[in-house]
Protein backbone atom coordinates (compact mmCIF):
# COMPACT_ATOMS: atom_id res chain seq x y z
CA UNK A 1 0.00 0.00 0.00
CA UNK A 2 1.23 3.33 -0.78
CA UNK A 3 0.29 6.43 1.28
CA UNK A 4 1.23 10.62 0.76
CA UNK A 5 -0.11 13.09 3.18
CA UNK A 6 0.25 16.93 3.85
CA UNK A 7 -1.52 18.90 6.65
CA UNK A 8 -2.24 22.68 5.73
CA UNK A 9 -3.04 25.17 8.11
CA UNK A 10 -6.83 26.49 7.55
CA UNK A 11 -6.31 29.48 4.62
CA UNK A 12 -8.90 29.13 1.40
CA UNK A 13 -5.44 29.69 -0.65
CA UNK A 14 -4.16 26.81 0.66
CA UNK A 15 -6.22 25.03 -1.55
CA UNK A 16 -3.53 25.78 -4.27
CA UNK A 17 -1.26 23.12 -2.07
CA UNK A 18 -3.99 20.33 -2.67
CA UNK A 19 -4.03 20.72 -5.94
CA UNK A 20 -0.62 20.29 -6.34
CA UNK A 21 -0.82 17.43 -4.19
CA UNK A 22 -3.94 15.94 -6.37
CA UNK A 23 -1.28 16.68 -9.00
CA UNK A 24 1.46 15.10 -8.16
CA UNK A 25 -0.92 11.88 -7.51
CA UNK A 26 -2.10 11.46 -10.66
CA UNK A 27 1.50 11.71 -11.89
CA UNK A 28 2.66 9.14 -9.38
CA UNK A 29 -0.37 6.80 -10.13
CA UNK A 30 -1.43 7.54 -13.96
CA UNK A 31 -4.43 8.88 -13.36
CA UNK A 32 -6.85 9.26 -16.08
CA UNK A 33 -8.23 12.33 -16.76
CA UNK A 34 -11.56 11.31 -16.23
CA UNK A 35 -11.12 10.68 -12.79
CA UNK A 36 -8.55 13.53 -12.05
CA UNK A 37 -11.40 15.54 -12.47
CA UNK A 38 -13.49 13.95 -10.20
CA UNK A 39 -10.91 13.64 -7.70
CA UNK A 40 -9.83 17.61 -7.97
CA UNK A 41 -13.44 18.38 -7.84
CA UNK A 42 -14.28 16.49 -5.04
CA UNK A 43 -11.08 16.69 -2.49
CA UNK A 44 -10.51 20.46 -2.59
CA UNK A 45 -14.50 21.17 -1.77
CA UNK A 46 -13.61 18.77 1.12
CA UNK A 47 -10.75 20.66 2.16
CA UNK A 48 -12.67 24.13 1.59
CA UNK A 49 -15.45 22.46 3.83
CA UNK A 50 -13.26 21.57 6.33
CA UNK A 51 -11.54 24.97 6.51
CA UNK A 52 -14.26 27.08 6.38
CA UNK A 53 -16.90 24.80 8.22
CA UNK A 54 -14.44 22.49 10.05
CA UNK A 55 -11.54 24.88 11.60
CA UNK A 56 -14.00 28.06 10.87
CA UNK A 57 -11.25 29.78 9.25
CA UNK A 58 -8.85 29.69 12.44
CA UNK A 59 -5.37 29.28 10.94
CA UNK A 60 -4.01 27.58 14.10
CA UNK A 61 -5.76 24.70 13.33
CA UNK A 62 -4.68 22.25 10.77
CA UNK A 63 -6.48 20.48 7.96
CA UNK A 64 -4.48 16.82 6.94
CA UNK A 65 -5.11 14.94 3.71
CA UNK A 66 -3.98 11.77 3.14
CA UNK A 67 -4.42 9.70 0.24
CA UNK A 68 -3.97 5.74 0.58
CA UNK A 69 -3.79 3.56 -2.89
CA UNK A 70 -4.41 -0.17 -2.48
CA UNK A 71 -5.28 -2.68 -5.12
CA UNK A 72 -6.72 -0.01 -7.39
CA UNK A 73 -8.33 1.89 -4.44
CA UNK A 74 -7.81 5.52 -3.88
CA UNK A 75 -8.86 6.58 -0.47
CA UNK A 76 -8.44 10.04 0.17
CA UNK A 77 -8.94 10.98 3.63
CA UNK A 78 -9.53 14.69 4.91
CA UNK A 79 -9.19 15.94 8.67
CA UNK A 80 -10.20 18.52 10.57
CA UNK A 81 -9.61 19.90 13.90
CA UNK A 82 -13.11 21.62 14.26
CA UNK A 83 -16.56 20.34 16.72
CA UNK A 84 -17.25 17.84 13.87
CA UNK A 85 -21.45 17.54 12.29
CA UNK A 86 -24.23 15.80 12.82
CA UNK A 87 -23.62 14.01 8.67
CA UNK A 88 -26.76 12.21 8.97
CA UNK A 89 -28.84 15.39 9.27
CA UNK A 90 -27.80 17.01 5.71
CA UNK A 91 -30.35 18.91 4.00
CA UNK A 92 -30.93 17.94 0.90
CA UNK A 93 -29.94 20.38 -1.67
CA UNK A 94 -32.21 19.64 -4.65
CA UNK A 95 -35.55 19.52 -3.03
CA UNK A 96 -37.27 22.81 -3.58
CA UNK A 97 -37.23 24.62 -0.30
CA UNK A 98 -33.29 24.14 -0.44
CA UNK A 99 -32.59 25.49 -4.00
CA UNK A 100 -31.88 28.76 -2.84
CA UNK A 101 -29.78 27.75 0.14
CA UNK A 102 -26.04 28.06 -0.61
CA UNK A 103 -24.90 25.40 1.92
CA UNK A 104 -25.57 21.59 1.06
CA UNK A 105 -23.98 21.51 -2.06
CA UNK A 106 -20.42 20.18 -1.50
CA UNK A 107 -21.26 17.25 0.06
CA UNK A 108 -23.67 16.21 -2.53
CA UNK A 109 -21.63 17.29 -5.31
CA UNK A 110 -19.09 14.67 -3.36
CA UNK A 111 -21.46 11.94 -3.31
CA UNK A 112 -21.83 12.35 -7.04
CA UNK A 113 -18.26 12.45 -7.76
CA UNK A 114 -16.99 9.40 -5.47
CA UNK A 115 -17.79 5.98 -5.89
CA UNK A 116 -17.82 6.12 -1.62
CA UNK A 117 -17.78 8.94 1.08
CA UNK A 118 -18.23 8.19 4.71
CA UNK A 119 -17.89 10.42 7.67
CA UNK A 120 -15.54 9.38 10.73
CA UNK A 121 -14.59 10.75 14.03
CA UNK A 122 -18.16 12.70 14.69
CA UNK A 123 -17.90 14.47 11.23
CA UNK A 124 -14.29 15.55 11.30
CA UNK A 125 -12.68 12.88 9.32
CA UNK A 126 -14.32 12.38 5.52
CA UNK A 127 -12.88 9.41 3.38
CA UNK A 128 -13.24 9.80 -0.40
CA UNK A 129 -13.11 6.77 -2.15
CA UNK A 130 -12.30 6.17 -6.19
CA UNK A 131 -12.36 2.55 -8.09
CA UNK A 132 -9.78 2.64 -11.01
CA UNK A 133 -11.65 0.51 -13.24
Amino acid sequence: MNSIQIQIPSLSENIRIVESFIDNAKEKFSLNDDIYGNIMIAVTESVNNAIVHGNRKDSRKNVTLQLKVDDNILNFTITDEGEGFNFNQLPDPTSPENLDKPGGRGIFLMKHLCDEVSFQDEGRAVILTFYLN
